[in-house]
């Protein structure tokens, strides 16, 4: 079973995400136990300040290291575990992808640290945290949500959580490529009609549509994928028939 910490100044912001759906189910599943602990807790202090001014001058405050650093020697002597994932969420982290959530669902125990304010005191960077991660170019207001969104893409590939093994397999990102077209019933609605081919029940040449699909939605929507990939013949021979419809 995974364990999941969570280290934030609003824990009653997890209840409802955690709460639900398939996250909920993974826990249920005993895939995944998740953890969350509000760090202000950790304060050595007596008005529980986590945060001070920065050294130097500047706008905004800085959350102090003594916190976090006890928070996570906690959790590792809780758990027990001695290589736990320790997890920044942060706009200078490296931009999450598919292949960073595999690589962390392989872990056994993933401890997030979710900040606020204006930034961290760098000695939290450079000897607490393992790994520092950011959802996009852009900011928000604490490490919550960008923490969510990397629980969710993790727990689903944990085995038995999704309901068909195979789900995950073949998602976006996941082959390196975008996903091809999904269609279900009717066949015919108000005269838009599903592809010939999926109702043909010749299942070989519903696969290489899906293939072929697959690289037209990557061609037209993140070439860039392209070139991080390394093609079979297969896929380079429907490529080029592809890219024939748009020349």
């Amino acid at each position: 079973m995974m364990q999941i910490d969570i280290l934030t100044l609003f824990p009653e912001m997890f209840t409802g995400v955690f709460g639900n759906s398939i996250l909920q189910k993974a826990a249920e599943k005993s895939a995944v136990q998740y953890n969350v602990v509000n760090f202000r807790d950790f304060a050595d202090n007596k008005h529980s300040t986590v945060d001070d001014y920065p050294y130097g001058g500047g706008a905004g405050m800085v959350l102090k290291p003594q916190p976090i650093f006890d928070a996570v020697a906690s959790l590792r002597e809780q758990a027990k575990s001695k290589n736990p994932r320790v997890i920044l969420l942060c706009p200078q982290g490296e931009r999450y992808e598919q292949r960073k959530a595999e690589e962390l669902a392989k872990e056994e125990h993933l401890i997030f640290i979710c900040g606020h304010y204006e930034g961290y005191d760098e000695r939290i960077r450079e000897h607490v945290v393992t790994d520092e991660i950011s959802i996009g170019d852009y900011v928000l207001t604490g490490g919550e949500l960008g923490a969510m969104v990397v629980v969710d893409s993790v727990v689903r590939l944990l085995p038995e959580v999704l309901g068909n093994e195979e789900s995950h397999q073949k998602d976006s990102f996941s082959t390196g490529l975008l996903e091809h077209p999904h269609y279900t019933r009717p066949a015919d609605f108000r005269g838009l009609k599903v592809p010939d081919v999926l109702l043909s029940g010749n299942h070989k040449l519903i696969e290489e549509w899906r293939n072929k699909e697959a690289l037209r939605r990557t061609l037209l929507r993140r070439p860039d994928l392209l070139d991080k990939m390394e093609l079979t013949k297969e896929q380079e021979i429907w490529l080029k028939e592809v890219k024939k419809d748009y020349k």
